[in-house]
């Protein structure tokens, strides 16, 4: 099973960005921790990540036909981003939203999601647990 895990703005700072709100991880740590979860043991994962909403959505539409699943964090993305909403409606790639913080408990403008009506789950404030919470969810959905 093919599965991209894409993470939007900002998400190469992790480690250092607000690692209160965050974790203490870097990015590159959190990758290598999801690829040898044991979740993970018999998956075909791709990362990706860019400051770049026009970079994400290229990729979505490069990955549309040779990808069975999707796990975004799309960052700030996903309170604003139109495009990246039509984006995952248009490829109709089967995709999960996750973010490490919790944003209900965040500022107002964070309890929006324009990307959840588009995906297949949400899952959030479980710090990189998250990310490992979505492949199961995908994996009791194959």
């Amino acid at each position: 099973m093919k599965i991209i895990i894409i993470n939007g703005p900002n998400l190469n700072l992790l480690g250092e960005r607000e690692p209160e709100i965050y974790g203490y991880d870097s990015l590159e740590e959190i990758n290598n921790w999801i690829k040898n979860h044991n979740s993970c043991q018999n998956l075909d994962l791709e990362f990706f990540q860019s400051n770049s909403e026009g970079s994400i959505i290229d990729f979505l539409h490069q990955k549309r036909k040779d990808t069975d699943y999707c796990i975004l964090n799309a960052g700030a993305l996903t309170h604003y981003s139109y495009a990246l909403r039509d984006a995952i409606a248009a490829t109709q790639l089967k995709t999960v939203e996750v973010h490490l913080s919790n944003i209900n408990k965040r500022e107002n403008f964070r309890k929006t999601s324009v990307i959840k009506n588009v995906c297949i789950g949400q899952f959030y404030g479980e710090g990189k647990q998250s990310y490992i919470k979505a492949i199961e969810y995908i994996l009791e959905k194959k």
